[in-house]
């Protein structure tokens, strides 16, 4: 089976991802650290986040390797051999992640990964919970189970705001709003694979829900859906 959750960023789209993964047993994909990795490699390169169609855009992304491990501990990601799990949570990654996304080149070769690593691993667990931006609508329009979950642009960012703050970040609210505000309009406005709703999706608001009651809705989706007798 392939959950597939989407919405916009300080949603809740991983925390809920990853709980309901272990619910199920199932494999919890990442695909936000998959670009995070790419942006990684143009920061390290030198390549500007909006880098135009050329040989260099194209030598980069032929020199990309990624390999994906899971264990219980969650997902690493390497980058070319080189475990870069921890080092792609930088805000400089943050900032370039949503850019990098926005070249067609990049999504093209990201949604062949992403397809390549959930096909393996459901195959492997019996089922696949991604989540993203476009997974229900691009990566996987057939998936079983669809979810896009929302929040308030205030909400969204007093979480993006406290988890910084944990990690001893002196990042001021407002600039975290800004943050979000600009990443949700290139997100929702980008030529390709934009932030939309799926169709035939199940909507969570989780500006004023629990993270259980947000897993609670996903794993009964999911149960539901496997009862189907067309799953």
């Amino acid at each position: 089976m392939i959950i597939a959750i989407d919405g916009p960023a300080g949603s809740g789209k991983s925390t809920t991802a990853r709980a309901v993964a272990e619910r199920l047993g199932y494999v919890y994909v990442d695909t936000g650290a998959m670009y995070r990795t790419v942006a990684l490699a143009f920061i390290r390169s030198g390549l500007p986040a909006e880098a135009p169609p050329g040989e260099a855009l194209r030598g980069l992304l032929a020199g990309i390797r990624l390999d994906m491990r899971f264990d219980p501990d969650g997902m690493r990601i390497l980058l070319n051999g080189q475990n870069v799990t921890g080092d792609i949570r930088t805000r400089e990654v943050t900032e370039a992640a949503s850019r990098v996304a926005a070249i067609p080149a990049v999504r093209e070769r990201m949604v062949q990964e992403q397809r390549r690593v959930a096909r393996a691993e459901e195959k492997r667990r019996g089922g696949v919970v991604l989540e993203g931006r476009d997974i229900g609508t691009i990566v996987f329009p057939d998936a079983e189970v669809k979810v896009f979950m929302d929040a308030s642009v205030t909400m969204r960012a007093r979480r993006r705001h406290d988890e910084l703050r944990e990690k001893n970040s002196d990042v001021s609210f407002e600039e975290v709003l800004d943050d979000i505000r600009a990443r949700d309009a290139r997100d929702i406005y980008r030529r390709v694979s934009p932030l939309r709703k799926a169709e035939g999706t199940v909507e969570i608001d989780t500006s004023h829900i629990a993270i259980r009651e947000q897993v609670e809705m996903v794993v009964r989706a999911a149960r539901e859906r496997a009862k189907s007798p067309n799953v």
